[in-house]
Parts: structure tokens; sequence; C-alpha cells
């Protein structure tokens, strides 16, 4: 049998870098909440990314009891004769949608404000599409 050739990264080299998936008490929310906590930086570019597709960025907020849903939630309704209905599916907005927001800058101090209202709250930002009528992308803020 011949050998053959490898290619390497060095990457796998370091296996104490690696991280294993925590299977238990570990909630994911949106985009991005498998990582550490964003930076303003990388809020700021997430924003960006919103604003250059036209979407309008809305800010949500909700208590750590009711962000996260996996049963069929607080509420006792049956979702399974409500369709498509389930509990926090919505959070609290902040205020009204950015309409008009063309700065980054704009929404971090909204976020920093929220933060400062509700510092125990997961906070959220969306994008929304006004012309398709979707939120077209989510991500945690805060929390």
């Amino acid at each position: 049998v011949a050998k053959v050739a490898t290619v390497s990264t060095g990457k796998a080299a370091n296996t104490n870098a690696m991280m294993v998936w925590q299977p238990h008490n570990n909630k994911f929310f949106e985009t991005f909440s498998f990582l550490p906590p964003l930076s303003d930086g990388e809020i700021a570019r997430q924003v960006q990314y919103l604003l250059n597709n036209g979407w309008t960025p809305c800010i949500e907020f909700e208590s750590a009891d009711k962000a996260y849903a996996d049963t069929h939630g607080w509420s006792g309704m049956d979702s399974s004769i409500s369709a498509g209905y389930y509990d926090n599916r919505y959070w609290v907005m902040w205020k009204l949608p950015m309409y008009g927001c063309i700065n980054p800058e704009e929404v971090l101090q909204e976020i920093r404000a929220c933060t400062r209202a509700f510092p125990e709250c997961f906070i959220r930002v969306a994008g929304f599409d006004n012309i398709k009528q979707v939120q077209c992308s989510s991500f945690l803020a805060h929390r």
C-alpha cells in the first residue's frame, strides 16, 4: 500500500486550545450566540451589514427567564392548535424600529441606553426588511 502525503495546517497540533461543545445547560439564542460577547466594533460591523442591505435595525430585550424557550413556554397556550405560536418568539421592543438610521453608532448608543435601563436582560439587534416585511437577521448584543 502506497503512503499518501498528508497536508496539515498545523492548527490541530494545539489540541489544548480546542473546546468541546457543552450539551447541558447551554442555551443558544441568535446568530453568533456561541461566540464570546461581541465588542462594540464587532457589533458596529454587524449593524453596518444590516444597513448595507437596506434593513432597519430594531433593538429588543427580554429577561433571562423568558428569553429562551425549550418547551411550549409559560403561557399555557396549546401551541399544537395555534399554528406558528410559541412563547418567547417576540421580545419587548426598545423604543421604535430605527427607521432612517444610517450610522451604526446610533444603534450602539441605543444598545447602551437599553443596557443601562435593563442590565439583567438579554438584548438583541434585529434587521427588518421593510419591502418583504420580514426579519432578515438578528444577533445578541448583550447577555
